[in-house]
């Protein structure tokens, strides 16, 4: 079967322009498991818009070969507004300018609109519960509206991966090791997962507080599962955040690389024949996203790391020196430390920094007192 693609037109913000989503589809329409994976939902985020670049070369060669068992959709690259955001020659695709701010904050909720709607439809039959679940769910999308362009871009996508039994968004940090973000009802599953493509952490957080993409479609069913203790609720969809290490890691080896322990991940969730090879030795254990120290600045100035990535530091040491370029050299640097005793997961890759901005990652294993019911990602 050939490989299907489709463009998903946006609502235009203003006459004489146009913009539209590309998807491609692998395998049958309904095969299970279904798969979903999409790039640069933050748009100056590239290494996964040339690693999906890759995989789909290797999907087309099994598409040909009748190899896709599942169907696998693909957004190539999730942000057509973010990509057009352009300021004397850089990409500002992280917030929406038109006001509509971070791309992957505030996504609908899947949860509350659909209690009422399943809760005299469950039984003891766990495949017929998940069937119920997924149906609410593209039941209740199809009733939004979008009423700006920017909320045009969240239907299209949601309704792509809204029934998908994998859901993964590929992302990157500004100079970063490579790490998966994923809720604690995904572990261990995705362990093997996390092995193929070397992650060096993989941190987990119930709700990191930012309605991000991957919680929008994983959060639902660990809830849902509480909500309705009496029955069989499993946590139905493998939604994760992929974080391809950082802005600069884009070359054709490390991305092809990077599609390559994707395919074999696949492979392993079912969507494509074939036995991979046994996964690598894993390189981290899982922790608490809580634990995880997002170090942030504490005056303005330059920053003179004092560290590298994949450091082992603890808790207490100075991991930065913010220069203030007006002082004299005695009095110039304050210190920056870390509260986690771990891994330097990632640095900031500007080197000039205002106070309140996060310079660096430090993943550490014992949670943190000022990160325990607090906002856990970065705006």
């Amino acid at each position: 079967m050939p490989v299907r693609s489709e463009c998903l037109p946006l609502l235009t913000a203003s006459p004489g322009s146009a913009r539209h989503l590309n998807v491609h589809r692998f395998g049958n329409p309904g095969a299970r498991p279904k798969v979903y994976l999409q790039a640069a939902l933050h748009a100056d985020e590239t290494p996964g818009l040339l690693v999906q670049h890759h995989l789909y070369g290797l999907l087309e060669e099994a598409e040909r070969r009748g190899e896709i068992q599942g169907e696998i959709v693909m957004v190539p690259y999730a942000n057509p507004i973010g990509l057009a955001q352009f300021t004397n020659g850089e990409n500002l695709g992280r917030y929406e300018q038109g006001g509509g701010g971070n791309f992957n904050r505030n996504w609908p909720d899947l949860y509350e609109p659909i209690v009422e709607a399943v809760k005299d439809r469950l039984s003891e039959d766990e495949a017929g519960n998940v069937a119920v679940i997924r149906h609410a769910m593209i039941e209740q999308l199809a009733t939004q509206q979008a009423g700006s362009e920017l909320q045009s871009l969240r239907l299209h996508l949601a309704r792509l991966a809204a029934d998908a039994d994998v859901v993964l968004d590929l992302h990157c940090d500004d100079e970063a090791l490579m790490h998966l973000f994923l809720t604690p009802a995904l572990w261990p599953q995705g362990a093997d997962f996390a092995a193929d493509l070397g992650c060096r952490a993989v941190l987990l957080a119930e709700d990191s507080g930012g309605n991000s993409f991957d919680e929008t479609f994983s959060t639902p069913w660990t809830r849902l599962a509480e909500r309705f203790p009496d029955v069989p609720i499993p946590p139905a969809c493998f939604s994760g955040t992929v974080e391809l290490r950082g802005r600069a890691d884009v070359d054709d080896a490390t991305a092809r690389a990077d599609a390559q322990a994707l395919y074999h991940s696949l492979q392993r969730f079912g969507a494509v024949a074939g036995q991979p090879p046994a996964p690598p030795a894993a390189l981290c254990e899982a922790t608490a996203l809580e634990a995880t120290d997002s170090v942030r600045s504490p005056a303005a100035g330059v920053i003179a790391y004092n560290v590298t990535l994949g450091q082992e530091v603890k808790a207490g040491d100075v991991i930065a020196w913010i220069v203030d370029p007006s002082a004299a050299p005695g009095a110039a640097r304050t210190a920056v430390t870390t509260q986690a005793s771990g891994l330097v997961l990632s640095r900031r890759s500007h080197r000039y920094v205002r106070p309140g901005l996060a310079i660096a990652k430090v993943v550490g294993k014992e949670p943190l007192v000022h990160r325990q019911g607090a906002y856990l990602l970065e705006d």
